[in-house]
């Protein structure tokens, strides 16, 4: 430590500093060691309440705010907090529907957070515990009620506060937070100890070339010394160990990478893709991966690797947004639900809306491929590396932002032109990769056909659909037959135009050719991978559809759906002026 605090005022002096840096977000519990949320209490929500002893920030005060948790308790360094404190504070974050609390697994925790919630419930306050015990260190998978609980805390935390949240009631609540711990594990290293404020040593020194596995929280060395490790070697250890304790079935991950309070994030970040390529090696999917630091031990020089086991329910509260002082998960500009596998998103800034056509008929699509994802990545999985689910949706997401912002009026095709090509140039930037490209051609293409004509007809659609074909065929050197995603595209472009040649309007036309569409992407699981990586693998990937041509296809029935019903709106309206 710096030597800017001494042991007996350390825990005033942070905690005062820290209310008058953030309080505009948290407020302290009067008569309490323990911070509020400006949010709360919300009456008739359940309140989350966490806390332990200090030295672990952003656990726990950090942690307070939206969507997280409600309040906070803190204790001494490394020591729990009392149980008039813990009393104290959970009083003033109670909004009438009961507390929930949560905190690692140590005796001095169980202890005064049990002998608050007997005296809470003596007046009337209903309350839950969940443990977290998510240190695989610390104890055998046969005893998990004996581990410890480390940085998995933050996820337990995230799903009981999203849960909360939403609304859901306590037993619901604690339910959740209990299926986020037990599907938790985290494992970690040490490079150095750390030094308690007042103290000119630390509590105990690793030997140069060495390095300590299987570290706790509380200035404990780690459960073995072994010798220094690079990233690789390292994100084997961590991850290998963690593997064994997943569930059964586990295919998505959520992935937090740890530092404790020494190791800079730079090292954190030369370490991360290691342990995301042994993750995908091992068939899993990381999601919403966080490098950072979150559950600290002073100053001590180490990091830990943290997994949470998804399922939907479980990914869509730890997706759910939130906002607190040490951590605000980054999020796409301008949805409130942040995109699967979303990294490096740029701050948020105000932007005008203008929504419109191609917004509408985007974000229709945007919800049919994303409740695809998994599949979609599945399938890529099967000769490629699994990420096209991820890749195509943060795509669009980036393009329902563009066409929002570019504005689109169903009677002005060059406003539906100008939507699209931002649209295009939004996806293409996003999602990256070769799918990203294909499809940001495809939509700045057939915008660019849109553009500069009075009206669109089936006609105008089918010869603009079939010169992005041609574009997206020329970008990518593929052509029918080499199961892309031009085995839907080409289908759909030939009965679009068969359609125009029949006189059929657009809607009719466009539901058609999708129809075509979604077939020739079923068909494409006969055929052999012509183009990229999947193309050297001798038809390893023969029996499984194309994932771009099924996703492709997805969008293509969602645009189609969303003309039709705007058509039948308008006739609805038309035959009846009042609605």
């Amino acid at each position: 430590m710096t030597g800017l605090t001494d042991a007996a005022t350390f825990k005033d002096s942070w905690l005062d500093g820290f209310v008058a840096a953030y309080g505009r977000s948290v407020a302290r519990v009067p008569g309490a060691y323990g911070v509020v949320g400006r949010h709360a209490p919300r009456r008739g929500r359940v309140s989350v309440v966490i806390g332990g002893g200090c030295g672990h920030y952003p656990a726990f005060a950090g942690l307070v705010g939206p969507g997280l948790a409600d309040a906070a308790v803190v204790g001494d360094v490394f020591t729990s907090p009392s149980a008039e404190q813990v009393y104290r504070t959970a009083l003033a974050a109670d909004g009438g529907a009961g507390v929930l609390f949560s905190y690692g697994n140590y005796s001095g925790d169980v202890m005064h957070f049990g002998l608050a919630a007997r005296r809470l419930a003596a007046e009337g306050v209903d309350s839950r515990t969940v443990l977290v015990t998510d240190d695989i260190a610390s104890g055998s998978a046969d005893t998990p009620e004996v581990r410890r609980g480390v940085a998995g805390d933050l996820f337990v935390f995230k799903i009981a506060g999203a849960a909360a949240e939403r609304g859901d009631d306590l037993d619901g609540v604690a339910a959740l937070a209990r299926r986020a711990n037990e599907r938790t594990r985290t494992y970690g290293a040490a490079f150095g100890g750390c030094t308690l404020p007042g103290r000119s040593e630390p509590l105990f020194t690793v030997e140069p070339g060495r390095m300590e596995l299987g570290l706790g929280i509380h200035g404990e060395s780690g459960a073995r010394g072994v010798d220094a490790m690079g990233a690789e070697e390292l994100a084997a250890e961590l991850v290998d160990n963690l593997l064994t304790e997943l569930p059964p079935g586990t295919e998505r991950v959520a992935v937090l990478l740890n530092g404790l309070g020494r190791t800079k994030y730079e090292e954190m970040f030369a370490c991360y893709p290691a342990i995301e390529r042994r993750l995908r090696a091992a068939g899993l999917r990381p999601h919403r991966p966080e490098v950072g630091e979150f559950v600290t031990s002073l100053d001590m020089a180490g990091l830990s690797l943290s997994l949470l086991a998804l399922d939907d329910e479980l990914a869509e509260l730890y997706d759910a947004d939130c906002d607190t002082p040490g951590h605000r998960p980054l999020r796409p500009l301008a949805t409130a639900e942040p995109a699967p596998g979303e990294r490096g998103a740029a701050p948020s800034v105000e932007t005008e809306s203008r929504g419109g056509l191609v917004h509408e008929l985007l974000d229709r699509a945007l919800r049919d491929v994303a409740d695809a994802e998994d599949e979609l990545g599945r399938l890529d999985a099967v000769a490629g590396d699994g990420d096209h689910g991820q890749g195509i949706v943060r795509g669009l997401r980036a393009a329902v932002r563009a066409a929002d912002e570019a504005g689109s009026d169903s009677a002005d095709p060059r406003s539906i032109g100008d939507a699209l090509l931002a649209a295009g140039t939004a996806l293409a930037d996003a999602a990256g990769g070769a799918s990203g490209a294909l499809y940001g051609t495809l939509l700045s293409q057939t915008g660019a056909g849109l553009r500069d004509h009075g009206s669109v007809s089936t006609a105008l659609l089918a010869e603009a659909v079939r010169e992005a074909a041609r574009a997206v065929a020329e970008l990518g050197g593929a052509a029918k037959g080499d199961k892309t995603l031009l085995d839907a595209l080409e289908p759909f472009a030939e009965e679009l135009a068969e359609q125009a040649r029949a006189g059929a309007e657009p809607p009719t036309a466009l539901t058609a050719s999708a129809e075509v569409a979604t077939q020739a992407a079923r068909d494409t699981a006969l055929l052999t991978s012509a183009r990229g990586r999947a193309s050297r693998l001798g038809g390893h990937d023969q029996g499984t559809a194309d994932p771009g041509a099924t996703s492709l296809a997805l969008l293509l029935n969602a645009v189609a759906a969303g003309v039709s019903d705007g058509a039948r709106e308008r006739n609805r309206r038309k035959g009846n002026p009042r609605s």
